[in-house]
């Protein structure tokens, strides 16, 4: 899978309309969660996402130092659920560090993860740092990479 990144001015709106539709099949809908997705800080992330068949199937959007966190940070951190079987999880989570790398230039990344994937982020070198907390009514944890 390719990988693309692009400011929000750069998203076309069917782009657009795909990634807003992926967060809610995910985030809304399969977890249960209302919540406000559109929450206007899309408008200063990157997005990164990657596409199977002309249709986006796994998406982040990645913040500088600063926007979100004190460190540079990636959220939104999603895959269809058919498409989780074949690792583009990893293979997003890779492609989203790299992009933080080559855009802001550091390496020092916070997360806040749904505290489930904790094993999943610490393969990609993510440490926990501090206790559980609940955001949006998901049980999360902050995590670093430095």
């Amino acid at each position: 899978m390719e990988f693309q990144v692009k400011s929000f001015s750069e998203l076309n709106t069917t782009e657009l309309y795909e990634i807003l539709q992926l967060r809610s099949e995910v985030f809304v809908v399969e977890q249960d969660c209302v919540y406000q997705d559109v929450d206007f800080k899309d408008q200063k992330s990157l997005h990164v996402f990657g596409r199977k068949k002309d249709r986006i199937v796994a998406y982040t959007r990645i913040f500088k130092p600063g926007d979100y966190f004190d460190n540079a940070s990636i959220g939104r951190v999603v895959v269809a659920a058919e498409e989780r079987k074949y690792g583009f999880g990893h293979d997003l989570m890779k492609a989203s560090i790299k992009a933080v790398e080559n855009h802001f230039k550091v390496d020092k990344i916070t997360i806040s993860a749904q505290v489930y994937l904790k094993k999943f982020y610490e393969s990609h070198g993510f440490v926990k740092i501090g206790e559980e907390y609940l955001e949006d009514g998901i049980p999360h944890i902050r995590m670093d990479k430095n």
